[in-house]
């Protein structure tokens, strides 16, 4: 659960740490204000995958489902800075389904955390798999990282990738068939 209390005291350190008058009035109310926006930024810590893959509907077919382009925005644990893209995801039904947009809320689970970009693309593929128990779960997300655009080697643009396949999507032919419905 976010300590909106703590977060005021060390954004108000932070400021004096930066040298800034915490009590100017531009930054006044920068602590409450910081301390609501982790709130929501945050909000995954308090939430499971299970909250949004748990209603299922039965089906009887078995062919590829895709929800692609869900847009996120996460927090690099490492910086502290954002990181944003899409996330794309496919599995194999085996006999349930779950509502599209519960994939999405999914996504937002693992996306509202302080995360790294590899461990969010496996605990999505990991989430679908253990909830929903497919024949297989693909997971494509790419992201720009304001770590990487912002400071250090400040390369706006440049995209990370990663990938997370289960099941039967550990098979070529079915990750390439996810690559090709993905780049449509």
């Amino acid at each position: 659960m976010v300590d909106q209390k703590k977060i005021k005291e060390a954004v108000r350190l932070l400021l004096e740490g930066i040298g800034e008058e915490a009590e100017r009035e531009g930054l006044k109310e920068t602590p409450d204000r910081i301390a609501r926006m982790y709130t929501e930024i945050f909000s995954g810590m308090d939430e499971t995958a299970a909250d949004h893959l748990s209603k299922t509907f039965s089906v009887s077919g078995n062919d590829m489902v895709v929800e692609k382009d869900i847009v996120f925005y996460s927090t690099c644990e490492h910086h502290l800075m954002p990181f944003y893209g899409k996330a794309h995801i496919a599995y194999i039904p085996d006999g349930k389904v779950v509502g599209l947009s519960k994939l999405a809320r999914c996504v937002e689970v693992f996306a509202k955390r302080p995360q790294i970009q590899e461990k969010m693309t496996a605990q999505i593929a990991d989430a679908i798999m253990e909830h929903l128990q497919p024949k297989g779960v693909m997971v494509m997300v790419e992201a720009e990282h304001m770590c990487m655009t912002m400071r250090g080697v400040k390369k706006p643009g440049s995209m990370t990738m990663t990938y997370a396949a289960r099941g039967a999507f550990e098979e070529e032919r079915q990750q390439e068939k996810f690559f090709r419905m993905v780049r449509r």
